[in-house]
């Protein structure tokens, strides 16, 4: 059995933890049998985040009565102090509890510091204070923030994309967060879906000691295959280093990894889905990515203004409008019955 501990912390758990995100999905009878199947297996870390609807709830709902016996981590978009304190007490009465052991800045667009003039991180301390919060922690997905953090010294924990599709500088950020001390939560360990193995998935971040996976669940078969991994952990070889190498010459490069910062669409076009049917519909085919509503999904995208604000706000740099025409003709294609 793999163990991680968070940086300075002192949090240890089991290398295997759980991302509340895909519990929005389902019901909440459904996501507290899931919970609990995954508490009573071993895992005992949960990341949820109060833009993720009932994900929160469920988690209150799933662990009254033993909340002293797992971690929970969850996050506020907050862009200010009223803010701040708002998603705070809102998200500890949902999760039925009185404290947070890491609560993150949820991918801001800036690294937020004391003076800063957001009071954002005054209000952190505030709350740390006053014991609503154990340890302090940011999330993001760009490079410059992530690098920042690490450099202030005035968070505990980053969480931020890891997977085999990682490049050098990705690589680099876990590295100095062990440097540093601080904890590194890996979040889009799958690639949104596009990771299909997920025995390389983990074999790949086990070479890591310091970094915790959080794998998005929402089905029981999936939550089966990673509690496999706790008595039975994936090692390196040869076939799975195949399967990395193949899917990293496919994948590198100009894909959306479907994080979903680039909406809301003004023209209505369901973004994180469509720029990526391409890659979705060939690397885990379903007849789900067919139907009728779906179709009209990908036809929005004639309705595409090229206003720019996608490629704006896209963390990774995409030219968001073309990946979006891309996909649309491919998928058209497809549904020609063109071989893939």
């Amino acid at each position: 059995m793999a163990k991680v501990t968070l940086g300075n912390t002192g949090i240890t758990v089991e290398k295997n933890s759980f991302g509340a995100l895909p519990i929005q999905r389902i019901s909440k009878e459904e996501a507290v049998k899931l919970l609990r199947r995954a508490y009573e297996h071993g895992i005992s870390f949960f990341d949820t985040a109060r833009w993720y609807t009932d994900s929160e709830e469920k988690l209150g709902e799933a662990f009254d009565g033993i909340r002293e016996k797992i971690f929970i981590a969850t996050k506020t978009g907050a862009s200010n102090a009223e803010e701040f304190w708002k998603d705070i007490n809102i998200s500890l009465g949902k999760l039925r509890t009185d404290y947070v052991d890491i609560y993150q800045f949820h991918n801001p667009a800036f690294c937020p510091k004391p003076g800063d003039g957001s009071g954002l991180y005054e209000a952190m301390l505030e709350a740390k204070e006053k014991g609503m919060v154990r340890h302090i922690g940011i999330t993001n997905h760009r490079l410059n923030v992530a690098s920042e953090a690490i450099e202030s010294g005035l968070y505990e924990t980053l969480q931020f994309p890891f997977c085999y599709l990682a490049t050098e500088k990705d690589i680099e950020l876990v590295e100095r967060c062990r440097a540093a001390g601080m904890g590194f939560i890996a979040m889009k360990a799958l690639s949104g879906g596009l990771i299909t193995n997920s025995a390389a998935a983990y074999a790949f971040l086990a070479q890591y000691d310091n970094v915790l996976p959080i794998w998005g669940v929402q089905r029981e078969k999936e939550l089966d295959e990673f509690l496999s991994y706790i008595d039975n952990p994936p090692e390196m070889t040869k076939e799975l280093s195949a399967v990395i190498a193949k899917d990293r010459e496919e994948l590198l490069g100009d894909f959306c990894r479907g994080c979903g910062y680039c909406m809301p669409c003004p023209a209505g076009i369901e973004i994180n889905n469509c720029a990526r049917m391409s890659l979705m519909i060939r690397r885990s085919p379903s007849a789900a990515q067919l139907t009728r509503e779906t179709q009209e999904k990908m036809r929005k995208i004639e309705d595409c203004l090229h206003c720019g604000k996608c490629r704006s706000k896209c963390p990774y740099g995409l030219d968001t409008p073309a990946l979006l025409e891309k996909n649309y003709k491919d998928y058209r294609e497809i549904l020609a019955g063109k071989p893939y």
